[in-house]
Formats: structure tokens, sequence, C-alpha cells
């Protein structure tokens, strides 16, 4: 199976990576001629859109945007310009369920598959390959494409129709950003209590409060390590589109909506780009305190 792969960033380069190992022949495309010719180096083609059309039966994009996803898939000069029939459009990049309908649609009209297959996991488990892989649309295209998911995911679950995998993200976004930024609550109040986050952190997660969420992030707010795996930017992104789209169903949001304020107050606070644990100097900033080892 020939793989093509747009999208060589802090997620999608180490995803690329695990395909190579995997075995399969992958060409890519990157902004940066520097990344291309790294990954020229360890065995990749380079290549257009149009030529991923042309030579691939499987095109994977990871970017920023539901509207870059559908340029590169179905714009001028585009994927699916030269795409034979049957080829199966896989997108990678966290967007709205309307967005990845559409470009079911648009692919279908074409004679082409097309898959909403967000990840979760960030930079790390891109790394190790240990990503968890949500899927929405058809069965057989999704079984085709499962060996590729399989190189870079723990976990690759078809969870519905078109546009379920991009809920499923939009899903697991409300959780996990949320649950950092109660953890960033949670130990400036034990900072300002006067006690040691490391200790507190030691002493309750294994207990019914710890979570991959608290063994991950605490330990970088302690160190002040807030270089990104995932930044605010990109959470901020699928933040909006949860509002947007819960505002489309009638589903109140509450926690959610408030988050999104914490975000707006960390984007002017300059800390857009830093990782998400930076959630934690919003409060450390209310209650005039850090959180740091002892």
């Amino acid at each position: 199976m020939k793989v093509g792969f747009v999208g060589l960033g802090i997620m999608g380069s180490p995803m690329c990576k695990n395909i190579l190992k995997a075995g399969f022949d992958l060409s890519v495309y990157a902004l940066e001629e520097n990344v291309i010719k790294e990954f020229e180096g360890l065995g990749a083609t380079r290549a257009s859109y149009a030529e991923m059309g042309a030579t691939c039966d499987v095109v994977m994009v990871m970017v920023p945007t539901g509207a870059i996803s559908k340029s590169i898939f179905f714009g001028e000069d585009g994927v699916a310009s030269t795409a034979k029939p049957g080829t199966i459009l896989v997108d990678l990049s966290s967007v709205t369920a309307t967005e990845s309908q559409e470009c079911y649609k648009l692919a279908a009209e074409k004679g082409l598959k097309f898959l909403d297959a967000p990840v979760s996991g960030g930079e790390p488990k891109a790394i190790d390959g240990t990503l968890a892989t949500m899927v929405g649309g058809d069965k057989d295209a999704f079984d085709v494409v499962k060996p590729v998911f399989d190189a870079f995911s723990s976990s690759a679950l078809l969870v519905g129709p078109s546009g379920n995998g991009s809920i499923t993200k939009l899903v697991n976004q409300i959780i996990v950003n949320n649950n950092i930024a109660i953890v960033g609550e949670a130990f400036t109040f034990a900072a300002k209590a006067g006690a040691d986050p490391i200790m507190v952190y030691e002493a309750i997660r294994g207990g019914l409060a710890g979570s991959c969420v608290l063994d991950a992030k605490l330990p970088m707010m302690a160190d002040r390590n807030f270089k990104p795996g995932g930044t605010l930017k990109v959470n901020h992104k699928d933040i909006t589109n949860v509002l947007k789209t819960a505002h489309a169903i009638d589903c109140p949001v509450p926690y959610t909506a408030q988050l999104y304020e914490i975000m707006q107050a960390l984007k002017v606070d300059g800390h857009i780009m830093d990782d998400q644990a930076s959630y934690v100097t919003y409060f450390e900033k209310l209650a005039q305190v850090t959180v740091e080892r002892k």
C-alpha cells in the first residue's frame, strides 16, 4: 500500500516516521524544505498533492484546520484532481463534524472514500506510536487503512459514520482540557496553602484523583516546563469547535464555555503557543503564587 502524508509538524513528523518503520511506501509534503529532505533521507518520496492523488492508495493530512484539509483534498491541483476511484482520503486533523461530512460527500461524488480520523495523545504518544485514533466513515475504507493507523496507534476504532470521529475528538478535548485546567487550579490551591506540590501529587496519584492527565501535566507545571507537545493554540481551536457544535445542537456546555474564557485570558497573557500545562499560570496569577518543586 502506498501512503501519502501532508503535514509534518509536531504530530505529523513522528507519525510518518512510524509509518516508515512499519514498512509502508510513503510520499510526503511539507512547507519546510529541510523537513522534506529529512524524510527523503529516511526513505520517503517527495510529492505534490496532485502527485499523491495519482500514485497513492491512501492520502492522509494532519493540518491545523478543516479549511486547509478541504483545500488539500479538493482544491485546484489537489489530491482529488488526479486520484483514481477508490482512493481513500483521511483527515487526521481536529475539525468539526460538519467539515468532515462535507469532505465525505465531495469524495463520494468523485468515486473516492473519506475518513475523519483525529488522534489524541500529543507528541509523546505520536513518537512512541501509541496514539488513540478515532475514526468516522465507512467500514470498508477503515479496514483498508487500519494497518496504517496501527503504525502510529495503540487504539484505532471505527466509532460510526462520517463525522463521528470528529465528534469523538471534540468529546476528548472537552475532557482533556478541563482536566488539565482543574489540575492547575488544584495545585495552585496546594501551593497557596503552603504544601509541597510534588508531595501532594505523590500522595494522591494512586487514588481516585490519579489520571494520565495528572501524571503527564503536574510534573511539567512544577518544573515550569511549558514546551508544547500540543499548543494551547491548537486546543483553543478545538474548544472553539466544541462551542460552535454545542450551540448548533442546543447542548449547553457551561464548564467548557468558562474554559474558553480562561484560554482567552492565557492568549492575551502570551501563553497561546505554550503547552496545555500553562493553564496553571492563569490560576497562579489569580492567587499570586507559583506551583513549583521545593
